[in-house]
């Protein structure tokens, strides 16, 4: 059998029968799917012992996994296996045509097949190299056999979001975590305890009660610390909403009706949240790797000062908090150093991600002028010609690709140096994500109110 054979018998999730499925079948998919999500995440691994992972809540929320749960490998297999088949389709070791639809589902079996792979092989990864170890008698591939389940699921959940809901089940699942963890960091008012705060004399997690706690007891200091990461949200929360609603809307008009034209949106942030995902999702791999090499005796990628990186590759893909270390003086000049070095590798890192998804996803000029031409439209002023349209698509493409990936990433070093709720990064998937499914929700609520939008708008 050869590949395309076996690619083709790889189990799936059937998509629906209709052409265009309704906004209630849709929301009721999407919310059974964060319910499962949900419940998946407090299944603890039977038989687990000691939790060495546990430690990385930052890594957690950007795989969007639980660790010790039966999903802690998160949706880091099915990320990894994107980033590895884009880097080298990319750079032409294995080549897809993803502009024809055979090419396309190509693709996408293989990446299916290579996120099978990277289950296995980072389930064996986590608990044979300490990251997960079983207790006294239980054989560790019981403890595999769990996070081969619980990673299917994961591959299947997003499969399901995919094709019955809106937007992707990896991108709901990182949006989920990083939102539960800004209410709990924000407004908890438990301690780390698990007790209420409230006439302990302990600080609560919650940074609203700390800020208001520190101003009633005269703690100015401590009220700063509290109040700069609320801000640092809150402002990463209004400047992405601002950059989200950019766009380059190029007129059409259908040949064949006079007098009638609609706008072709181009985003700025062409690509959306895709770099930044892939981007820290390779970061968090990197200082997840280096914790467990470490643990083995071998610090290839750098060495950690109890949680904190201390050297190599693994403290550079970290980012200094540089107002925390301000407000507590504790500031010395190489973090600013170090910030931009972060800055640099997110920046680069989103833009070579963003080129990549372009060519993969179809969104390349020539994909978008087919897409164009078959919906009946054209330029005014323009011969009906797709080539002459792909050429005028690929003035504004590319330059909105590289520039939407410069501003993504340095949004994202930005938040993670100012240390926002849940870690910056995490903060700017959340508000992307959660504006994309907004998007997604309205227009899909739209066109079943008025069915005459969905030619206008793409619905079918």
């Amino acid at each position: 059998m050869n590949l395309k054979g076996f690619i083709s018998n790889l189990p799936e999730v059937k998509g629906p029968t209709e052409k265009r499925l309704g906004f209630k079948t849709k929301l009721k998919w999407g919310i059974i799917i964060l319910v499962s999500y949900f419940i998946l995440g407090v299944i603890p691994l039977f038989g687990l012992g000691e939790n060495a992972l546990e430690q990385f809540d930052f890594l957690a929320i950007i795989l969007g996994a639980q660790f010790g749960s039966i999903i802690s490998l998160g949706i880091g297999p099915i990320v990894t296996a994107s980033i590895v088949l884009q880097l080298l389709n990319g750079s032409g070791l294995v080549k897809f045509d993803t502009t024809t639809h055979d090419g396309r589902i190509m693709f996408q079996g293989v990446q299916k097949l290579l996120a099978f792979f990277f289950i296995i092989f980072e389930a064996i990864v986590y608990i044979f190299m300490g990251g997960l170890s079983p207790l006294p008698g239980v054989s560790p591939w019981i403890l595999v056999f769990q996070l081969f389940l619980g990673g299917t699921l994961i591959l299947f959940m997003d499969e399901v979001m995919q094709k019955w809901s809106f937007g992707s089940g990896v991108s709901l699942f990182i949006a989920a975590g990083v939102s539960a963890e800004v209410m709990v960091k924000a407004f908890s008012p438990l301690t780390t305890t698990g007790s209420i705060a409230f006439g302990t004399g302990q600080a609560p997690i919650g940074k609203v009660f700390v800020f208001i706690l520190s101003l009633i007891g005269g703690n100015p200091k401590e009220a700063m610390l509290a109040l700069a990461p609320i801000l640092a949200t809150i402002a990463v929360f209004l400047v992405v909403v601002y950059v989200q609603g950019m766009k380059v809307e190029i007129p059409l008009s259908f040949g064949r009706v006079r007098g009638y034209g609609v706008r072709w949106p181009l985003r700025f942030l062409y690509t959306s949240n895709i770099p930044v995902i892939l981007v820290a999702a390779l970061m968090a791999n990197i200082q997840l790797w280096a914790r467990l090499l470490g643990n083995w005796g071998y610090p290839i990628l750098g060495t950690f000062s109890g949680n904190t990186p201390a050297s190599g590759l693994v403290l550079w893909v970290s980012s200094p908090e540089i107002v925390t270390n301000i407000l507590t003086g504790s500031f010395v000049f190489s973090d600013l150093g170090h910030a931009l070095v972060y800055a640099l590798l997110m920046i680069v890192g989103a833009v070579v991600f963003s080129l990549f998804w372009v060519q993969t996803a179809g969104m390349d000029a020539r994909s978008q002028a087919r897409q164009i031409m078959s919906s009946g439209l054209q330029i005014p002023g323009f011969r009906r010609d797709e080539r002459v349209l792909e050429r005028i698509l690929h003035r504004y493409i590319m330059p909105l690709t590289v520039m939407g990936g410069i501003a993504v990433g340095f949004l994202a070093a930005s938040a993670d140096v100012l240390g926002a709720l849940s870690r910056g990064t995490g903060i700017l998937l959340a508000v992307m994500i959660i504006y994309r499914f907004y998007e997604d929700i309205a227009k899909q609520h739209m066109m079943d109110m008025y069915p005459g939008l969905r030619k206008v708008m793409g619905g079918g």
